[in-house]
């Protein structure tokens, strides 16, 4: 964990920023010795926004699971996948 004070933002800006490129982690910023802000790299940032969705998909699919909803097995899957894929080429050629 990298923590700097929030003076350093504005003095050190290019060394905040190749920091949070380096390391892939957050810079916590302190004002007055209290926590105030985390800045990361916008990469680090969109790669954990996914990861957030992808794991708030899980946990409905999980719920879904342990409330007896039915599933899709693997043949259904594939089926519902090639109709759309035909339906879209469908339309394309229109």
């Amino acid at each position: 964990m990298h923590i700097k004070p929030s003076a350093a933002i504005r003095k050190n800006y290019n060394e905040i920023s190749a920091l949070c490129k380096a390391t892939k982690e957050p810079v916590f910023l302190t004002k007055n010795g209290e926590g105030d802000l985390v800045v990361m790299d916008i990469e680090t940032f969109s790669r954990r926004e996914s990861m957030l969705r992808l794991r708030e998909q899980l946990i409905v699919a999980e719920e879904d699971r342990l409330a007896g909803k039915k599933g899709y097995s693997i043949e259904e899957v594939d089926e519902m996948m090639k109709k759309t894929i035909r339906e879209t080429a469908d339309e394309l050629r229109k």
